[in-house]
């Protein structure tokens, strides 16, 4: 006899998704506590982080879940509001929102959202652990704790405040065979002969790859990069839109970050046809990091390692966890993202206060004794990773010196140095 319910029950679905709409979004900003272990520098450089969570709600049983860094306006919800989540199908609108409208049509069709994409490429996709640039010991020890969590890549923002040998040192000295550290140089802003700096870091076997070393128009320089470099050039703010350059094989690698999901299926058609690989950079918990795993599963050269930063987030709004085992990351095979929501946890996440914290100020000693002080606004990542920006002095990457942070301290010294900042901008002081 023939079991007809496995028919029945795909028919009753796909009736159901025909007259699927959204009825509801709900919106959501809640404080995001980092993970003990990377706090210090994380709240130095970026301070306390909010997410917005979106809870989309249908005329069905089906929720969907996104996020964002930022709330959306109520001109993009209502976009949104009285469609079909299959209106939404390749979204070029809003990532989170789009998340949201893929976990729905997973649902509704009883798939793993990866299923919406095409094919399976893969089940298991590399994830990438992600930090700051801080002082070589507490580099080493973020190594060290996502080592523990099953990361084998490391991924961070050079800062000309600290010197990056001694950072490679002191991470080389504690990696476990493997590991790799994934450098962003930012685009540049230093006074580093790029080639010379590159090589002495790739001396390093824990050294990776790197991207965006030079200035985002300089493909003629990346493709020359590219074949003098012993370890692979990312390409990320590519000045094209990662469309041109690719095939000028400017880079050994690219990386979509942010990107809409229309974007980014685009994207993937061109990097499969000219078997260039690539990988996904959206940060937020665990509902961006199933999303990209997901994408990473159905498309052919998403073979690289993506970021997310869940892995930086003490709490999450969803009961499950992605965690890595040896680097890579299991794609969920239930219906949509594969997530459930966690109410409770929601609830207490909105109502967590973070503190604000003050201006600090970040003290470079070289190895002259020459001591450098410049201020620095807790949110202003960039001051720190290109303080060329601010048209302060330009500085190189491997300069013999170390840093301390200068937290407000109530001093009279600490008083006074920053009302000299604030009239001078950088103080230098002799030996």
């Amino acid at each position: 006899m023939i079991d007809r319910l496995p028919v029945l029950q795909a028919a009753k679905r796909a009736t159901a998704s025909e007259r699927l709409r959204v009825t509801d979004i709900e919106v959501h900003d809640i404080a995001v506590p980092y993970n003990e272990g990377i706090a210090y520098e994380l709240n130095h450089y970026y301070g306390p982080k909010r997410r917005t969570i979106y809870v989309v709600h249908t005329n069905q049983e089906w929720v969907g879940l996104g996020e964002s860094g930022s709330r959306a306006g109520d001109d993009v919800l209502n976009q949104y509001i009285g469609s079909n989540p299959f209106d939404w199908v390749g979204d070029e609108t809003s990532l989170a929102l789009g998340t949201a409208m893929y976990d729905n049509m997973g649902q509704a069709t009883g798939v793993p959202v990866y299923k919406l994409f095409g094919k399976k490429h893969r089940s298991w996709v590399p994830a990438a652990a992600w930090t700051v640039s801080t002082h070589p010991k507490r580099m080493a020890q973020a190594v060290q704790q996502f080592a523990k969590r099953g990361y084998t890549w490391m991924k961070y923002h050079l800062s000309p405040y600290e010197n990056v040998l001694d950072q490679m040192a002191a991470m080389q000295a504690v990696a476990p065979k493997g590991f790799k550290i994934h450098h962003d140089l930012t685009m540049g802003g230093t006074d580093d002969h790029v080639f010379e700096l590159l090589d002495a870091i790739s001396k390093f076997p824990i050294a990776g790859c790197f991207e965006d070393p030079l200035p985002e128009q300089d493909i003629e320089g990346y493709t020359e990069l590219r074949r003098k470099c012993r370890i692979p050039i990312l390409y990320h703010h590519a000045p094209l839109g990662a469309t041109f350059e690719v095939q000028q094989r400017a880079a050994d690698g690219y990386i979509l970050g942010h990107s809409p999901i229309g974007g980014t299926i685009q994207h993937a058609g061109l990097f499969a046809l000219l078997e260039v690989p690539f990988s996904l950079q959206n940060t937020g918990g665990t509902i961006t990091r199933a999303m990209c795993a997901h994408m990473h599963a159905a498309f052919k050269m998403a073979t690289l390692h993506f970021n997310s930063l869940s892995e930086t987030c003490a709490a999450d709004v969803v009961k499950e966890r992605l965690e890595p085992i040896n680097g890579w990351v299991r794609v969920p095979e239930q219906p949509g993202l594969g997530l459930t929501l966690d109410r409770a946890e929601l609830e207490r996440l909105k109502a967590l206060k973070l503190p604000t914290l003050p201006k600090w100020i970040i003290k470079t000693t070289f190895a002259n004794g020459t001591i450098m002080y410049n201020p620095c606004q807790t949110g202003d990542s960039m001051a720190l990773v290109r303080p060329d920006n601010q048209r302060r002095i330009t500085l190189r990457h491997d300069a013999p010196a170390v840093t301390e942070y200068w937290d407000p301290d109530g001093s009279p010294a600490f008083a006074a140095m920053m009302t000299r900042l604030e009239q001078e901008g950088t103080v230098l002081e002799r030996p």
